[in-house]
This record gives structure tokens, sequence and C-alpha cells, in this order.
């Protein structure tokens, strides 16, 4: 899943083991936010939300992110 923790984390000047510390998570679950690895729990992403002052919607692009797996889903 896309999201925008790497750039409001970068524009906020925080290091990313600063953003896990805030939240309560490890710097690899940062990491792997970042990368588009690891999907955040609804909490999660409400605690890193909370951080950058947007919303869950803004932080996860989910907006885009629907419209990319809608695409995937009419592709079968």
């Amino acid at each position: 899943m896309k999201t925008r923790v790497r750039e409001l984390r970068q524009a906020a000047g925080l290091t990313q083991q600063q953003l896990a510390d805030l939240v309560h998570v490890s710097s690899r679950t940062i990491i792997s936010l970042e990368k588009g690895q690891y999907s955040p729990s609804l909490m999660l992403a409400y605690r890193i939300a909370l951080v950058f002052h947007t919303t869950v919607e803004e932080l996860c692009c989910l907006e885009e992110n629907k419209e990319l797996e809608d695409r995937m889903y009419e592709n079968l």
C-alpha cells in the first residue's frame, strides 16, 4: 500500500526512529511502511496521522490505492 509517511516525516524533519518512538513501534516498522512493504493497522495509521495533523485517508492515499485495486480487479 502506498502511503505518504516518508514525505510527511521528512517534511516534519523527523528521523525514522523519532517517528517510531512517537507512535510506539520499531524503526523497522516505519522503514517497511515507507517502502510499501507493510500496510499499517488502522490504529497505527491513526497515530501517524495525528502526528502529522492529517487524516488516515490522506496519509494512506486511500483514494489512489482504491483506484489501483479496482483496476486490478477489473483485469481478472
